[in-house]
């Protein structure tokens, strides 16, 4: 499972011989805890979530992600953490207790920026809305709350605990709380669900005047229950009329859209999430985390962390399940797929600053892309026009090498 060798010399497409340049600078760092445990498990999540049993292991947990932390504390170089998110899972499940010691113990590890960005994501129920203060205390200046629909009916069919009425005291409570800077997740496309049904779930988050708004398409996902048992969605032009009206929605109330589900307003962008889709670099601990990690020699490496709570408890095991040095060939795809999600793109200098690869390696699809009118054609930009966001799979396609 682990590729740890230098990345090959070649370039995009088995173009003219090209070592990969030593890193200029370091891209900026952020840290993502993953919290697995879970009141019960959505029919359609396919995230590594796990149903919590009546006592969470928080000190042992703890302890782990500390140590898991330590492990790759040899890839941090002296940089400071711009972004710290907690995900899962429910992480707002784990007391203020266990995320302060946390917190104290990366903070002694790795230096905080002095603006920090440090996000929890939590649940509306009243159980989580509770702790709120004690988590604004810990220096927790960001939530971002699982609402999906404000609709009984639509709550029900996802498999979600709370209520609306729980939604939206969880909003009022989270201001009451301290947090000025705050991001309601909301879902479209749910069975059975009407324009008129997705576009008052729009209006009532808008109402609710948070920050930052992720507003996403249900999608059936394998390994989940709706993927086996699938429901009824709306029919594509349902779909398409919900897209174009509530975009238009969020936009006449100061939203703007800057990532494919992401609205924000003026300066509230998600920072952890834009270095995420800039290329940045970012360590991954907890149960089945992600990350990615560039080294001043112009390696860049993807880990994975062991994926199941109970191996990842084991000291016995290992928390690093698997690594991967990103190849020459591999560049291309793994920059853009996550730039061109931008509604701007990113500054084309970006590319080689990242990646270590000449921007010249991309000109023959790069000239591809702009021909079928996917691409901007904007020398100082990699930016997907209107139509290749739309077309953002086949976009991708032409720097596949």
């Amino acid at each position: 499972m682990t590729d740890s060798s230098p990345a090959s010399s070649l370039i995009v497409g088995g173009a003219a011989s090209s070592p990969r340049a030593p890193l200029p600078t370091l891209p900026p760092l952020a840290l993502y805890i993953h919290i697995p445990w879970c009141v019960r498990k959505c029919p359609y999540c396919d995230f590594n979530s796990h149903t919590a049993s009546p006592e969470l292991p928080e000190q042992e947990y703890v302890d782990a992600l500390l140590a898991d932390l330590d492990q790759d504390l040899h890839a941090v170089y002296g940089r400071e953490l711009s972004s710290i998110f907690f995900g899962g899972g429910t992480p707002s499940l784990f007391s203020a207790e266990a995320l302060g010691r946390l917190l104290e113990g990366v903070e002694q590890r790795i230096p905080f920026a002095h603006d920090i960005e440090i996000t929890l994501e939590a649940n509306p129920g009243t159980f989580e809305q509770e702790k709120f203060v004690a988590y604004r205390k810990l220096g927790i200046n960001r939530l971002s709350i699982g609402i999906q629909s404000f609709q009984q009916e639509k709550l029900k069919a996802l498999g979600r605990i709370h209520n609306g009425d729980e939604a939206v005291r969880a909003a009022d409570m989270a201001r009451q709380a301290g947090f000025d800077n705050f991001n309601l997740d909301l879902m479209h496309g749910l069975p059975d669900q009407s324009l008129d049904d997705a576009l008052s779930d729009l209006r009532q988050a808008i109402e609710l005047k948070p920050t930052h708004i992720s507003w996403y398409q249900l999608t059936l996902e394998p390994n989940t229950v709706f993927w086996n048992q699938p429901p009824v969605l709306p029919e594509d032009d349902t779909l398409w009329d919900i897209q174009e009206a509530g975009q238009a929605l969020l936009a006449e109330h100061g939203y703007a859209q800057y990532e494919v589900s992401a609205y924000a307003q003026p300066g509230r962008p998600a920072r952890h999430n834009l270095n995420y889709w800039s290329f940045g670099d970012f360590i991954g601990i907890g149960a089945g985390a992600h990350g990615k990690l560039s080294h001043p020699d112009g390696r860049i490496v993807r880990t994975w962390k062991t994926r199941l709570p109970k191996d990842y408890l084991n000291p016995a095991k290992n928390f690093q399940a698997g690594e991967k040095a990103l190849t020459n060939d591999e560049m291309p795809f793994e920059f853009l797929m996550n730039a061109l999600r931008l509604t701007a793109g990113v500054e084309s200098r970006l590319y080689p600053e990242r990646t270590g690869m000449p921007l010249e390696s991309l000109e023959e699809q790069r000239r591809e892309a702009e021909q079928s009118g996917l691409l901007q054609v904007e020398p100082s930009r990699l930016a997907a026009t209107e139509r290749g966001q739309l077309f953002l799979n086949d976009l991708l396609q032409s720097f596949l090498s």
